[in-house]
């Protein structure tokens, strides 16, 4: 995107991130530059080579990839994001960013499945839970898709206009949101994300051993 900033950031949630820069939170960009690093092939694909799947037939067993726990940083802030599995035509999940001792946003999201495809829900809350939003939540579509990257489209209201969800492998993917504001110039921010274990994973003993049967 001509003129846009490009942020490269080590592994938090795009779509929060985007509303973050959108409100002017104090924090550090790194002016418009190239990525370090070549992006991935899943990650660069054009549109037009994504657009293998019809939207409208993509279920939400198709993101159940992402239901567990992720964490990333984003310069020296911290954020943590929990994806709970479909269900019920639902998949929930809550997001936070913390930066020393303070909870800097909240975020809920959820996708839901529509008989015309699925399409994604953002709502920002500070800690005490008052809504950024003083409208409905942001609504962004799902228009394309190829299996491993899915493309949102917000045509309507509040932003991020445009944020994709691109799996890497079973624990990273990239989220790439695009910002465009009706004064200034664009934004993209793009993240990559790690997935993380659950929690007692690894661990033995203690109280969250299995006691044995008598």
């Amino acid at each position: 995107m001509s003129g846009g900033k490009i942020l490269k950031i080590g592994a938090v949630v795009a779509v929060i991130l985007a509303s973050v820069a959108a409100r002017n939170l104090e924090a550090q960009t790194a002016p418009a530059r190239g990525f370090d690093q070549a992006p991935s092939a899943a990650v660069n694909q054009s549109a037009a080579s994504l657009a293998v799947t019809d939207p409208t037939l993509a279920k939400l067993s198709d993101l159940g990839w992402l239901e567990g726990r992720w964490r990333g940083e984003w310069g020296p802030r911290m954020a943590e994001q929990v994806w709970f599995s479909p269900k019920a035509g639902a998949m929930e999940g809550m997001f936070r960013v913390i930066e020393g001792d303070k909870t800097l946003v909240i975020e809920y999201f959820t996708l839901v499945q529509k008989p015309d495809g699925i399409a994604l829900y953002i709502r920002h809350f500070t800690p005490t839970l008052a809504a950024w939003e003083k409208s409905d939540a942001t609504v962004l579509n799902l228009a394309t898709t190829d299996g491993k990257k899915f493309e949102f489209q917000n045509a309507v209201n509040g932003m991020p206009k445009v944020s994709s969800l691109t799996k890497v492998d079973a624990d990273t993917y990239v989220a790439h949101s695009e910002i465009v504001p009706e004064t200034g110039e664009p934004q993209i921010v793009e993240i990559s994300y790690k997935r993380q274990p659950a929690a007692g994973a690894g661990t033995s003993g203690g109280s969250g051993a299995r006691p044995k049967k008598p």
